[in-house]
């Protein structure tokens, strides 16, 4: 049977309508008077202006893009782009650079496996169709996976973003290249705009997520408390004499202090000579610098405590513990502290043993690390600093006995016995630096003796402050006693190693060293 008349479907209730379908509340419709129909929906609309949004990119003509963006866009493939600009940063020499770095691989690793896992599997949206993209802009090889959300946008915007948590001046100079890549999406015809809005905002979240477990160094507290006038100011550097470790310094940034501080005074010198230039500076000087690693930087403040000096620290050795949990990485936060007179109080840890007395800024220890840093020392000559490291580690864990000792009164063997000047914290997932260099306080961790030492401690390195477990210990005291210790057993100290003798006396003394220090950090 043939049916004529109006086509037959269904109303959003499911009941049939056609020509003989009757309104439950109204007559019949004139033949002339068109049905009414519901306005379209919300997301009915968005998608629509989602499509003309594309199209009007397809058909708009941008000068330059058509060589630039695909292959910009195929460069990200993979994150390839984004890993190499990580490894730029990285190697600049600069920790504010490397920390970006890291912060921003970081980042994009947990958007991208975001993606991967969620975003592409919960909304299957198929690809633009390509009519009304030009053959040019085309990218060679098109993906197969499904539209939303952009993953390219999400790695740009992930990386940006964690680069620019950490550093707005990298973020400013990467930020124009992630918007390129996102950008260059919908220009190829790789993605509907909003799928590449959506993956930005992804990326963007996870950057914060992972601000969220490893806060960024503008949310640390500042470490110790400022002091307004007990330190000079020193506009151009003038009574500032500072002392460069050749062995250690860098040339670039000495150069960069100079020109930055050219009142200043500036004395170069080798490790041996070190002490005796420290005497000389101190004599003359208003504020003493140092220029160094760890070991230097111990040696200056021993001499600048003597004096009743403020001190001047920029790092250049290959430990700068002191000087990174104090807030000064580059010249510009060591030139800004000192033209403004910012600076700090800290505290200073001090031993004694039978084989004489010391001072620590970082840490003092007996057991596995003094041996990793005498054996270290042992082999770097012969054949490089990086696999010195692994032979060391090595040779320690291979020892068959531990440390014996009294500790509180107790006869113990430790694979280590480690002494912070000040508490050492954790910052979300990962071992933690100071937060505060005047707390008046020892972090004292030990490592208990027995079997498997590496497992032990990599336990007490994987731990928190003041966790226990049946092989690592911590606690927070302001002295510490140690006897029974065979004489001329290394003793490490601020990358530094001596001999101790049979008994070991630790204390502090609180905010004895004045040190310069930007009141904010950048």
């Amino acid at each position: 049977m043939r049916v004529t008349g109006k086509r037959i479907g269904r109303t959003a209730s499911g009941a049939r309508r056609g020509a003989g379908y009757l309104s439950p509340m109204h007559s019949p419709m004139p033949a002339n008077r068109p049905s009414p129909k519901s306005p379209p929906s919300l997301r009915a609309r968005l998608t629509a202006l989602d499509l003309r949004v594309f199209e009007f990119a397809a058909d708009a003509h941008w000068p330059g893009a058509e060589r630039i963006l695909p292959r910009l866009s195929r460069s990200a493939n993979h994150g390839v782009l984004w890993f190499a600009v990580g490894g730029a940063l990285a190697v600049s020499g600069s920790p504010r650079a490397r920390r970006a770095a890291v912060r921003g691989v970081a980042s994009l690793a947990l958007a991208s496996a975001t993606i991967n896992t969620l975003g592409k599997r919960s909304v299957r949206r198929e690809r633009p169709a390509l009519d009304p993209v030009p053959l040019v802009r085309r990218l060679k090889r098109q993906p197969f996976t499904t539209s939303f959300p952009s993953g390219h946008s999400a790695s740009a915007a992930a990386f940006a973003t964690g680069v620019a948590l950490e550093s707005r001046g990298l973020g400013a100079v990467v930020a124009p290249v992630a918007f390129s890549v996102a950008a260059s999406r919908v220009y190829t015809g790789a993605h509907f705009p909003a799928d590449v809005l959506a993956g930005a905002a992804l990326g963007a979240g996870a950057a914060f997520a992972v601000r969220g477990l490893v806060p960024t160094r503008d949310q640390l507290p500042s470490p110790g408390r400022p002091l307004v006038d007990d330190v000079p100011a020193l506009p151009g550097g003038e009574g500032l004499v500072m002392v460069v470790n050749e062995k250690a310094g860098t040339p670039e940034r000495m150069r960069a202090l100079r020109e930055a501080l050219p009142l200043a005074e500036f004395v170069s010198c080798t490790g041996d000579e070190l002490e005796p230039e420290l005497e000389k500076a101190a004599a003359r000087a208003r504020a003493l610098g140092i220029s160094g690693g760890d070991g230097s930087v111990n040696t200056a403040a021993r001499v600048a405590l003597r004096h009743d000096l403020p001190l001047a620290v920029l790092p250049g050795g290959t430990l700068n513990h002191f000087a990174y949990d104090l807030g000064v990485e580059d010249t510009g936060d060591l030139v800004r502290a000192v033209e403004s007179g910012d600076a700090v109080a800290v505290d200073v840890g001090r031993f004694a043993s039978g084989h004489g007395s010391g001072i620590f800024l970082n840490t003092l220890s007996l057991g596995a690390y003094p041996e990793l840093v005498r054996e270290r020392r042992r082999w770097s000559g012969r054949i490089g600093g990086r696999l010195a490291d692994v032979v060391a580690a090595v040779h320690v864990l291979r020892r068959d006995h531990p440390l014996s000792i009294e500790l509180h009164g107790e006869r113990r063997p430790l694979w280590l016995l480690f002494a912070g000047n000040c508490t050492y914290r954790r910052m979300g997932l990962t071992a933690g630096r100071r937060a505060n260099l005047a707390d008046g306080l020892l972090d004292v961790r030990t490592v208990d003796g027995g079997r498997l030492p590496g497992v032990r401690l990599l336990a007490a390195a994987l731990a928190g402050p003041l966790s226990r477990s049946p092989f690592h210990a911590a606690t927070r005291l302001t002295r510490l006693r140690v006897d029974g210790v065979t004489p001329g057993t290394p003793l490490a100290f601020d990358g530094e190693v001596a001999a101790c003798g049979g008994e070991l006396r630790v204390d502090k003394a609180h905010e004895a060293l004045r040190v310069y220090r930007p009141y904010t950090l950048r």
